[in-house]
């Protein structure tokens, strides 16, 4: 493998400057202007996502930063209110969809009702309310009238139906929109992409392609940029087998699938290193040096980084549409007890709106690339008039 050339990453300060600058003003304008239309998903109702959803929405501050739209059943969520006595009442804003939600108040597009809530319990009927609400927040997305949704929870088991056949979320929204969308858990620690998701361990191995590897690498590569900001990401690569595979002796996919990718992606542009061992990448703390981390398999990269980080979010990278959700499942052994953390969720709904942003500033940033080629012909530096939105502002 070709080390990196340290000119040419030298040489891209200079985005990552201008790219921040526009970064700032358009995340200041969605803010201010846009207020950012976000749709929540309630989940299944016997778990605890009215319960995160409730906890989340007491804070005053998001309604001011946030138009916020529930989709859910306005029982449910008047049962689960009963159920925390410490926590201030939402005032919910019943509305037919997002197009009559309004901002400084918590709209509830009514959909997903059940005949009665059982918390702890896996009911068929729960998850068809999951779906109910799943699919109606899913329509609103695909019309525009939301710019992202948020997702609580749901039971994989329960959800099964003649006409839903997804193992997840991710699933369900790379089949509605298209592609093969990218696991990503992020938090202020860590970013990890999974190449496979929800599958079986013993089928793990044979699901391991030199082609899929270089797909998700270049989709990780791409969201790094696009979705969080950073302008020339640097990835670290798992191994599949322990050791690495200890040059073949403990298996034979580090050597013929993995490292091949990670070559095949480098000399495509993709800064990616590897393949590393699992334990020595997270217990040795070398993981802070990539700003991104591509495993092989579920457990591999959430069970570090659940460990490091408590409070994540799972965003599904590589969509046309922004979607996440907190990091956790539906808890049954604690619903409707009062005891469930809000901070993932509070986190998913933050998260997604910095997502908007950065897709908009880097759209912002790459509509004219002909005038960034003019400046970096130039080597001149950037200014804060060269950005459309201080030019505004001046006027």
């Amino acid at each position: 493998m070709k080390p990196p050339d340290l000119h040419k990453i030298t040489e891209k300060v200079g985005d990552l400057f201008e790219f921040f600058l526009t970064l700032a003003f358009e995340i200041r304008r969605f803010m201010t202007e846009n207020r950012g239309k976000i749709g929540i998903a309630q989940g299944d109702p016997n778990g605890i996502g009215w319960e995160v959803i409730l906890k989340s929405l007491a804070d005053p501050r998001l309604a001011d930063l946030y138009t916020l739209v529930v989709y859910g059943s306005p029982e449910t969520a008047a049962y689960y209110q009963h159920t925390l006595p410490d926590t201030e009442p939402v005032a919910f804003n019943v509305v037919e969809s997002a197009a009559e939600a309004r901002h400084g108040r918590i709209n509830l597009v009514a959909c997903g009702r059940t005949s009665g809530v059982n918390p702890g319990r896996i009911a068929p009927e729960a998850g068809r309310a999951a779906v109910e609400a799943l699919r109606t927040a899913t329509a609103e997305l695909k019309a525009g009238e939301l710019d992202a949704l948020v997702t609580a929870p749901f039971d994989k088991q329960a959800v099964q139906s003649d006409d839903f056949r997804f193992t997840g979320h991710t699933e369900y929204f790379g089949a509605e929109f298209g592609g093969e969308p990218l696991m990503i858990l992020c938090s202020d620690v860590l970013r990890v992409g999974l190449v496979t998701k929800h599958l079986p361990v013993s089928e793990i191995a044979s699901h391991i392609t030199k082609e899929a590897i270089v797909r998700d690498l270049h989709l990780l590569r791409r969201s790094l940029k696009e979705d969080f900001g950073i302008v020339e990401p640097r990835i670290a690569v798992m191994a599949l087998n322990p050791h690495a595979g200890d040059g073949g002796l403990l298996g034979r996919e580090e050597e013929e699938i993995i490292r091949p990718a990670i070559v095949e992606a480098f000399e495509a542009g993709v800064l990616a290193f590897g393949p590393f061992a699992a334990d020595g990448l997270f217990a040795g703390g070398d993981y802070v040096r990539y700003d991104g981390i591509l495993a092989m398999y579920h457990d591999q990269g959430l069970a570090p980084f659940k460990s490091l980080s408590p409070d994540g979010v799972n965003f599904t990278a590589g969509l046309p549409v922004v979607r996440t959700s907190p990091d956790h499942g539906t808890a049954f052994d604690i619903a409707g007890q009062d005891k469930a953390d809000p901070q993932s969720m509070r986190n998913a709904i933050y998260t997604a709106c910095d997502i908007v942003g950065h897709r908009r500033a880097w759209a912002e940033w790459t509509a004219d690339p002909l005038q960034r080629a003019e400046r970096e012909r130039s080597n001149r530096d950037v200014s804060v008039k060269d950005l459309p939105q201080a030019e505004k502002e001046e006027r």
